[in-house]
């Protein structure tokens, strides 16, 4: 997997103290009996380690691991505010 999926992987098992053998790509949060205030909990923790913007209500219970991975890594790849915005037909503004 990813270098962000093995950070994110982490967090789980250091800050949240989740047992690394439950922890799989298709691991669904729900699985790991995390709730969508858990959820809360851990993209605002993720803005702060990955320093990117996540919305709080951008995963949910039944997201993967794996899901939640790629939200970090797309957001990694926002241009910064100063840079012009891309539409969401790949036009810049």
């Amino acid at each position: 997997m990813s270098e962000t999926y093995d950070r994110l992987v982490g967090l789980l098992v250091d800050r949240f103290e989740v047992d690394r053998a439950e922890i799989r790509p298709d691991t669904k949060f729900e699985e790991l009996d995390m709730d969508s205030l858990f959820l809360v909990e851990l993209l605002l923790v993720i803005q702060s380690e990955f320093q990117v913007a996540v919305a709080e209500d951008a995963a949910t219970p039944g997201d993967t691991v794996a899901a939640v991975a790629q939200l970090i890594e797309d957001g990694l790849r926002v241009p910064s505010p100063s840079a012009p915005a891309a539409s969401a037909t790949g036009e810049r503004a």
